[in-house]
């Protein structure tokens, strides 16, 4: 047997593309039919090396999506998860199992595809075996076990809205915060603070694949409750998680990508949680290396501001790298005083040079302001909201940095765009009163500052220049029918146009007369 089952093995290994190409070719041998003889086969109790190479050939099978088919049978999954020690006594084989004859109904299971069909993962139950075995094997399962657990756990929070919510239900958080911490080897100072040892060796490449996944699990389990207010219980067990995130974020992994990744769905789930349990990131006391504003640690914050440059380098996929982190340092901003001073000194420097727009250059905040026209709008106002949030919510301080045209997009959304000028909050946010003082620099050129564009323009000839005072005269009575003609309809109003009533009669009779002017010189007119 064990010689007769490695000739498929070796040809499901070596010509694999074939199988994908000629399926036509393998009439009896085609994969969909030895992938559910080999299902089959496994389900009659082989052991030690013919079960290795049953299930060795099975997985090449299985890179090919036209075999999954036998493969996701109630029988196939619950023979599979047996094997994993995922499935519960609870679960009948013979309520799932259809295939009656071994050889007879091969081509039935080979079509008994029922990929979408919800009671699948509900009647193997195999969430409740996972979260067992992972209950029970924090520190004893070998990485590569608790690897593949972990995956399938977030596959199917991921798949199963209903089954993320069943993890929640049943302590999820806990048990997955303790293989997090056991991945890390965490040793605590005190309740919420975790020893960081800046000698430490770099995370290993098993352990960061396994943080990653728990960390995606968590994230599939509380997104919804960033907006929401935790009972005491709940805030204490996710400040403990996220003195636990400070370590994802301060460590570093052995390839630089893996820690690029690491830090991406660290600040995912940060942007999950409540807000007001992020709070443990800045209390951890000052070491003499540490990064700090006003006398707070500002360690987390420094790497999060690091962490969205390289973001903003990269020029890939930015939507969906950007965001997360923007909406968190946001509503960071918002939420801590010292922190929104942190950022504000590096991203929103005193202004000195105003000779470029400020969408120009290399810098943070040019990249951000560039953002804010971008083409996806969730995008763009993530963007601007952090900029905004930085000035206070103070709408002539966001102009002065930004340029009105760039900041035109979020002042049209709040209904600011119509040139009211004080401060306006959007959030129950508190700024203090401190003002905002310009540089020798900015006071010099700021009478030359173009509010549009946010920089000095060069200076323009003059358009009347060598007219006589006569066609001066005349060129002025010609925009004083263009704008008569303009207003006559409409009228601009904070920012919206409406209807304009009570017209002067001066100004009806002078366009009368200007009408009855020669059409060419009108015409004219009204291209200039």
């Amino acid at each position: 047997k064990e010689m007769i089952l490695s000739i498929p093995f070796v040809l499901a290994q070596k010509y694999r593309h074939l199988f994908c190409c000629r399926n036509d070719l393998f009439l009896c041998f085609c994969p969909q039919n030895l992938a559910a003889v080999l299902v089959r086969f496994i389900k009659s109790g082989i052991k030690g090396r013919l079960l290795r190479v049953s299930l060795h050939t099975l997985r090449i099978l299985s890179r090919d999506k036209k075999v999954l088919s036998p493969l996701v049978t109630d029988s196939a999954l619950l023979t599979l998860a047996r094997l994993a020690g995922l499935a519960t006594s609870e679960v009948s084989e013979e309520a799932s199992d259809h295939d009656s004859d071994f050889y007879d109904n091969v081509i039935a299971s080979v079509t008994e595809a029922k990929v979408l069909q919800s009671f699948v993962f509900l009647s193997l139950r195999l969430m409740c075996g996972l979260i067992e075995c992972l209950s029970s094997s924090v520190s004893s399962s070998s990485p590569s076990v608790q690897f593949y657990e972990l995956r399938l756990m977030f596959l199917i929070t991921a798949l199963r809205p209903e089954l993320s919510t069943q993890l929640q239900k049943e302590g999820g958080v806990s048990i997955l915060t303790a293989a997090l911490e056991s991945c890390l080897e965490v040793q605590w100072k005190n309740q919420n603070e975790c020893v960081l040892d800046p000698a430490a060796a770099p995370i290993s490449l098993e352990a960061s694949q396994r943080i990653i996944e728990i960390l995606k699990t968590l994230f599939n389990i509380t997104y919804s409750t960033h907006r929401q207010e935790p009972s005491e219980d709940d805030a204490a067990l996710y400040r403990h998680l996220v003195a636990i995130l400070r370590l994802c974020l301060l460590r570093k992994c052995i390839l630089s990508e893996d820690t690029d990744e690491l830090q991406g769905h660290t600040v995912n789930l940060l942007s999950a949680l409540p807000l007001q349990c992020l709070n443990v990131l800045l209390t951890v006391p000052l070491e003499p290396s540490s990064e700090q504003c006003e006398g707070v640690n500002m360690d987390c914050v420094h790497t999060l501001l690091v962490f969205m440059e390289r973001r903003l380098e990269s020029g890939d996929k930015i939507k969906e790298k950007l965001t997360p982190i923007l909406n968190l340092l946001t509503e960071s901003c918002r939420a801590h005083r010292e922190t929104r001073h942190y950022i504000r000194k590096h991203i929103l420097p005193p202004l000195r040079d105003v000779s470029q727009r400020p969408e120009e250059g290399t810098t943070v905040k040019s990249r951000l302001i560039r953002l804010m026209t971008h083409l996806d709008t969730n995008l763009k106002h993530c963007a601007a909201d952090l900029i905004f949030v930085l000035c206070k919510e103070n709408v002539r301080r966001f102009v002065k940095y930004t340029g009105y045209g760039n900041a035109a997009g979020l002042l049209a959304t709040r209904g600011l765009l119509g040139g009211q000028l004080t401060r306006t909050f959007s959030s129950d946010a508190q700024y203090s009163s401190d003002s905002d003082s310009d540089t020798e620099e900015y006071r010099q050129a700021k009478d030359r500052i173009n509010p549009v564009t946010g920089r000095v323009e060069a200076e323009q000839p003059d358009p009347m220049e060598g007219m006589t005072e006569e066609e001066k005269e005349e060129e002025a009575k010609r925009l004083i029918m263009l704008f008569n003609k303009l207003s006559r309809s409409v009228k601009i109003q904070r920012g919206k146009l409406v209807p304009i009533v009570g017209l002067s009669e001066n100004s009806l009779c002078e366009e009368g007369k200007f009408e009855s002017e020669d059409d060419g010189e009108a015409e004219e007119g009204e291209k200039n």
